[in-house]
């Protein structure tokens, strides 16, 4: 059953102020963006209005003028990439400027366009009939503060090449770096000929905003971009629903894997961007006849191995226990290893991005979606096993999971037991999102609601038109 509006908008409250760790004044703070247009706007109804009225404007365009938007979108957020990753790093704290100006790069090369929408044709006795992909109209979204500006940039490019506006609600705590590439994605837009406000949102976005989103009459569809608990709301709003969930993702290291390249893969998907992305390897399985060896060529690799009381410090500062369960101290999240190390009070040598730590398959390191460059390592005795704890690990979120292996009878059994939408062989978590691999890029991982990686076609609806007894030309 959908919930009222009242309990719609008490929900959303309590889950962005968890969420963000802030009430609605102190997300009120921080600098409003120099410029400013019909996308930026004082309240929720303005946003859809004039998000509304643009996305009127689009469906009057051509495809190949829709083409050419899209193109002007790339090429500015290829431009800002370095800018905009800045900003984020600036305002969250999170991951590093490099990763995340390759995130912005990704998103802007490899979101596919209108090239992603076909039609179907069939053809027979009784005629042509065609389905194509038409727009929702206008979408609500709330984007994440672990990758802000990509998300924008990503989710911007599917909406709108779907011919859809959308209207944002970004997470408070990346309001700023958020409503920035908002600004140079719309600049871009109406540069090329397009409507002035295909991506607005809120000048202060709010508790209060969100829930007027997504309760809007004006919202046709709800793409949410965040944990368990505001999807949880979103999915009761009575509204169509493409929601990304959380994930725990683990990897499996067999005795057949190539152990120092399985090293390098792990180190280097697990501290990208100091972990944020939902897809990174979170905790590793490894077999116990090669655990020793992959532990070695890991910190040959840049990772830093902590062992008994060590382990205990770093628990206790970036974890915290409530209602008897271990949650995560968002003061840490996005951190780097050296910071995490410094504030445990564990000495260190050089510059580690990732640290590594054996323990037990209960451990709150394996249990816990962390989103930091914490790394635990569980030692198994067979891919029986290593499956059956990955499952457990994973947490029924089929979201992502990755295997090192030679044998394609242990990568079989593991990519259909672990059943995620993500699976990646002998590569970074990261190559699943088309970086370092092949096929598209999206940061909107739709596992909960099925629609998996998203790309324009996500956000259309099939529209079917039926012609009966003409046009066959057999």
């Amino acid at each position: 059953m959908a919930l009222n509006e009242a309990q719609i908008r008490q929900l959303v409250n309590d889950v962005i102020r968890e969420v963000s760790g802030c009430d609605s004044h102190e997300a009120s703070l921080g600098a409003r963006p120099a410029a400013s247009g019909q996308w930026l706007c004082d309240d929720a109804d303005e946003a859809v209005a004039n998000a509304k009225q643009s996305q009127r404007q689009l469906a009057r365009m051509s495809l190949e003028q829709r083409g050419r938007l899209i193109a002007a979108m790339r090429e500015a957020a290829v431009k800002h990439a370095v800018v905009l990753a800045e900003l984020a790093h600036k305002e969250t704290g999170y991951g590093s400027v490099e990763h995340k100006t390759l995130k912005n790069r990704l998103a802007a090369t490899k979101t596919p366009g209108i090239e992603d929408l076909h039609t179907a044709a069939y053809s027979g006795d009784n005629g042509l009939t065609i389905v194509e992909g038409a727009p929702f109209g206008v979408i609500g979204s709330i984007t994440p503060s672990t990758n802000p500006t990509s998300t924008v940039i990503n989710n911007s490019i599917s909406m709108i090449a779907a011919g859809n506006s959308v209207v944002f609600n970004p997470h408070p705590a990346a309001k700023g770096a958020s409503t920035e590439t908002m600004r140079i994605l719309n600049e871009a837009v109406t540069a090329a000929g397009g409507p002035p406000a295909l991506m607005t949102t809120v000048k202060i976005p709010t508790p209060q905003s969100g829930t007027a989103i997504m309760g809007h009459s004006d919202i046709k569809l709800l793409s949410i971009t965040g944990g368990e608990a505001v999807v949880a709301v979103a999915m009761k709003s009575g509204k169509k629903v493409i929601a990304a969930g959380p994930g725990n993702p683990p990897v499996i290291v067999d005795n057949t894997a190539i152990i120092s390249q399985a090293a390098k893969d792990i180190v280097d998907g697990a501290s990208f961007d100091n972990n944020v992305l939902c897809v990174a390897e979170k905790e590793v399985f490894a077999f116990e006849d090669i655990a020793g060896d992959l532990v070695s060529q890991m910190i040959h690799c840049g990772a830093h191995k902590v062992s008994g009381s060590d382990v205990d410090k770093i628990v206790s500062t970036v974890l915290e226990k409530r209602d008897g369960k271990y949650v995560v101290n968002r003061d840490f999240v996005g951190r780097g290893a050296t910071h995490i190390l410094q504030r445990s009070g564990v000495s260190y040598t050089g510059s580690p991005r990732l640290v590594i730590a054996e323990v037990d398959k209960n451990h709150p390191f394996v249990t816990t979606e962390m989103l930091m460059p914490v790394l635990p390592i569980v030692r198994v005795k067979n891919i029986d096993e290593a499956i059956e704890e990955a499952l457990k690990a994973e947490q029924g979120n089929q979201h992502s999971a990755m295997i090192h292996s030679t044998n394609i009878r242990n990568m079989s059994a593991a990519a259909a037991a672990l059943d995620t939408t993500i699976f990646v062989k002998n590569a970074p978590s990261y190559s699943g999102l088309g970086f370092g691999g092949e096929g598209y890029a999206t940061l909107t991982i739709a596992t909960p609601t099925g629609e998996g990686l998203t790309s324009a076609r996500s956000f259309t609806r099939a529209r079917r038109c039926v012609l009966k007894g003409d046009f066959r030309i057999v």
